[in-house]
């Protein structure tokens, strides 16, 4: 049997308890934009604003990016975020120093006619029940709903209480819930431009793009980042540019196809070049079965969970993910190379549309989970970092079809719609 990895873990890991998953804050709030600084762009005092936002970190940062450039704009806001007891929101949203509050779970089966389904009424008047008290006591001047399950419910409840609604749609196609949210909704933000058609009143549909995580946009150099995962890298010797970092995201739960096609592939990479480097996020349910199957490699980085992110994608150089469509939206902000493996896992095949887009706007190299084997992968990856010219390019295009003012562009439409709703200025 191989000798167990070396694992270097940001902060520390430990598999007997629950995993806890935190995020920072997305920017310092004492910093200024330069397109804020003008009077003009004042906030309505005391603004208030609520968050329906949970299930995964894909609906969960866009809400914290949109909080983040709010509170930069106006330091004096309110925001409570409202999510599922025991969920990834609420761990991840009190860390980011936001409120949080609990509203009971309601879940849609599939298939839609599934004896599951059948107490759904319920489950969903009570929750709504639940949010309309919680948002009386808040008095929310408008409330934000970034998707899963949790929108639903919190967006109806303030639709019922005359509260102004928007919703952000991160993927390329729209889910059930969001579709019907957006009848009702002030505003509709999205990420793509082909998104707008499939909403029923594109008149409401505001193309913004996503809302990233601002760290992501920091000066953090590619040496420091890389010294940061592997701190021995300062004393090799060579040209740091022939260094090239591999940086694989399975998401915070994990990706299994991935992570054996990478099992089984990783190995021979690593032998055959000797200035690459893997960074590789197995999912916090996957870490210990690769923990106990990989060998120890001074290349190779192995952990459950990345927390230093903008480290992670200041050092890499090419990208192997799912395609999740925040993943996507923080590939274009950093300008990377990617190669996207989307899971056939995901509702209405989001991850399927938004790969498919990635490889028309970015250049992505798009391998489905049927196709997906060591060979495939590796040879991916080999005829990508053997290319200089084909990363540049990538690279370019990548660059080209982000649009890393998102947030800043839906703050500024959510102060003009509360604007119109009446809410006193302070100018």
């Amino acid at each position: 049997m191989a000798s167990k990895a070396q694992i270097f873990i940001f902060p520390p890991y430990s598999s007997s308890k629950p995993r806890s998953l935190s995020i920072s804050s997305c920017l310092p709030i004492k910093q200024a934009r330069n397109d804020q600084t003008s009077s003009t762009n004042k906030s309505p005092a005391g603004l208030r604003v609520a968050f329906a936002a949970g299930g995964t970190g894909g609906h969960i940062y866009p809400a914290v990016a949109i909080a983040d450039e709010l509170k930069l704009v106006d330091p004096n806001s309110k925001f409570i975020f409202l999510g599922c007891p025991n969920s990834m929101e609420s761990t991840a949203i009190p860390s980011a120093r936001f409120e949080f509050k609990s509203i009971p779970a309601v879940r849609l089966a599939r298939p839609f006619f599934s004896l599951r389904n059948l107490l759904l009424p319920y489950f969903l008047i009570k929750s709504i029940i639940k949010c309309y008290v919680l948002l009386s006591r808040f008095r929310p001047h408008v409330v934000i709903g970034t998707g899963g399950y949790v929108s639903f419910p919190v967006c109806l409840a303030a639709f019922l209480k005359g509260i102004r609604v928007v919703i952000q749609e991160q993927n390329s196609v729209p889910g059930v819930a969001n579709t019907v949210l957006s009848l009702f909704a002030d505003l509709v933000f999205v990420a793509f431009n082909s998104t707008v058609e499939s909403f029923p009143r594109k008149e409401k549909c505001v193309v913004c793009g996503n809302p990233v995580r601002l760290s992501l946009k920091g000066s953090v150099g590619k040496a420091v980042s890389r010294s940061h995962f592997f701190p021995w890298l300062e004393r090799m010797e060579g040209s740091s540019e022939e260094i090239k970092v591999i940086l694989v995201l399975g998401g915070s739960l994990g990706a299994n196809a991935l992570n054996i096609a990478l099992l089984h592939v990783y190995s021979q990479l690593l032998l055959e070049h000797k200035n690459w480097f893997i960074i590789w996020q197995t999912g916090v349910h996957s870490f210990d079965e690769m923990d106990s199957l990989v060998r120890s490699h001074r290349q190779l980085l192995l952990t459950p969970f990345l927390h230093s992110m903008d480290m992670a994608y200041a050092a890499a150089d090419l990208i192997v993910s799912r395609a999740g469509a925040m993943t996507c939206s923080e590939i274009l902000a950093t300008g990377k190379p990617a190669i996207l493996v989307p899971s056939p896992n995901v509702a209405e095949g989001h991850q399927h549309r938004n790969a498919s887009l990635m490889a028309d706007v970015a250049g992505s190299r798009v391998i489905t989970e049927d196709e997906l084997d060591s060979t495939t992968l590796g040879t991916a990856i080999s005829e990508i970092l053997g290319n200089e010219r084909l990363l540049a390019d990538m690279s370019e295009r990548a660059l080209k079809a982000a649009k890393p003012d998102a947030s800043s562009e839906i703050a500024k439409h959510i102060l003009s719609l509360v604007n119109v709703s009446g809410v006193k200025e302070k100018w």
